[in-house]
């Protein structure tokens, strides 16, 4: 086991942000695919995210992909047995946890990938899994209550595989049967995954199921890993976090710092845009300072493919920019097609905010939109420490008045192309007054007067 105090977890100096071997981190990223674990060329992937500065991985444990391998041995019958284990998956997810752990990225997992097991659209995923009753040797549709199909959308809620814990409103005894399974698979996991200083534990992609199921296995993870001696951060999605104001599973997370050691936010990413954005990030992470935890997106939704609100490659980069200067934790670009994963404008992004980051570190910044004027509207954000540093997005170029009253006389402006990654020369500016500051360019910069 590792020294538990190199662990990621929440900054002892500014909880609203994580540190990883005692130093205090900002979580950038962006990849292929949401399951790492299972792809081709995992480590040329991996080197090329770290190349431009990413430190931040989003794994799904999820295995309905094209090429993708189950957790559980088939047995010759054609049967899974889930007694037995398909040491492939394993070695694949031992494997990233590797890869990772030598590059410094952090790995946030999610354990239960709702799409798994959802036949909706066409997918027939839950027809094919080793959890149907049909394909396994451990249990049957009369012990477990569970049917053949379900065709419904995840979000309907519909799939009794997400309902064994007892107190949850459609628990059925029945389902027990399959929760002594479901346990079997978080340890193994966990018999994995504990022993590296670098992961971070989701419960759930972007969940719709009563709370009570994501807080048994944040319960689970943590009495394991205390037991083992390591202290792991735990968390939960909800679905419905896009508008976080009116979520119900959203406020217990807030309400419960004991439970959710961070407060994972990525659906406020899809179908929000320009002020509206900027204003639910800035609510989520001024009700998560309440009890002061990190605010992380690990999926920014962008790619303009999917038509419930997924926005355009343009939205991504605002939205990542938005999420660092409101005050989160993390920022990451989702896979395709729903976001832009690593392309070359996510690679841009990434490095333009590691640059922004060497001048004005993000946790030394707070949001002061009320230094600037003569804006128009979703056109510049702006996080500062008055007296010492700004830090200045630009949506699409522009201009803007920035009020420098409590800088010092003389400051130096750096322009960060949002297009390259690269910044420009400094040049000198003066303080202790009003400024209007111009992008050189009708596209996506930053400016950072230090």
């Amino acid at each position: 086991m590792v020294n538990d105090s190199d662990r990621i977890r929440p900054w002892s100096e500014d909880p609203r942000y994580w540190q990883y071997k005692g130093t205090p981190v900002l979580l950038l990223g962006g990849s292929r695919e949401d399951n790492l674990f299972q792809i081709d060329n995992l480590e040329a992937h991996l080197d090329l995210l770290a190349s431009v500065g990413g430190n931040y991985i989003r794994n799904t444990m999820s295995d309905r992909d094209e090429g993708n391998v189950y957790p559980h041995a088939r047995r010759s019958d054609g049967l899974y047995d889930l007694e037995q284990w398909n040491e492939e998956y394993w070695r694949r997810f031992a494997e990233l946890l590797r890869l990772t752990a030598e590059r410094g990225i952090i790995v946030q997992i999610e354990v239960w990938d709702r799409f798994d097991l959802s036949d909706a659209k066409g997918m027939h995923n839950w027809r094919r899994h080793p959890y149907n009753p049909a394909n396994n040797a451990n249990y049957t549709y009369q012990e477990t209550g569970f049917g053949r199909e379900y065709p419904d959308h995840p979000a309907a809620d519909k799939q009794p595989f997400y309902h064994t814990v007892p107190g949850m409103p459609q628990h059925r005894p029945e389902y027990d049967v399959v929760r002594r399974w479901q346990e079997r698979y978080v340890s193994k996991l966990l018999s994995i995954s504990l022993p590296f200083d670098n992961v971070l534990y989701c419960m759930d992609n972007e969940t719709s199921t009563d709370v009570r199921w994501g807080q048994y296995w944040m319960a689970f993870i943590k009495t394991a890993a205390a037991a083992a001696g390591a202290g792991v951060c735990v968390t939960d999605m909800f679905d419905d976090a896009w508008k976080p104001e009116e979520s119900d599973a959203l406020r217990v997370a807030l309400d419960n710092p004991a439970l959710y050691d961070f407060i994972e936010c990525s659906q406020v990413n899809s179908r929000n845009f320009g002020e509206d954005h900027w204003r639910r990030v800035r609510w989520v992470v001024q009700q998560a300072a309440v009890h002061p935890r990190p605010v992380n997106h690990t999926k920014i939704y962008s790619a303009g493919q999917t038509g419930f609100g997924s926005g355009t490659p343009q939205d991504g980069i605002e939205r990542f920019w938005r999420n660092l200067l409101a005050g989160s934790s993390s920022s990451r670009f989702h896979r395709p097609t729903a976001g832009i994963g690593l392309n070359e404008t996510s690679q841009a992004c990434i490095r333009a905010a590691r640059a922004a980051e060497k001048l004005a570190p993000f946790w030394t910044v707070e949001p002061h939109m009320e230094l600037l004027s003569d804006r128009a509207d979703n056109a510049a954000y702006l996080a500062a420490a008055p007296r010492e540093a700004y830090v200045l997005f630009f949506c699409r170029g522009g201009s803007v008045i920035l009020d420098l009253a409590a800088a010092p006389a003389e400051m130096t402006l750096t322009w960060i192309d949002v297009r390259t990654g690269r910044p420009c020369e400094p040049v000198r500016v003066s303080g202790g007054a009003k400024l209007a500051v111009a992008a050189p360019a009708e596209s996506p910069w930053v400016a950072v007067i230090a």
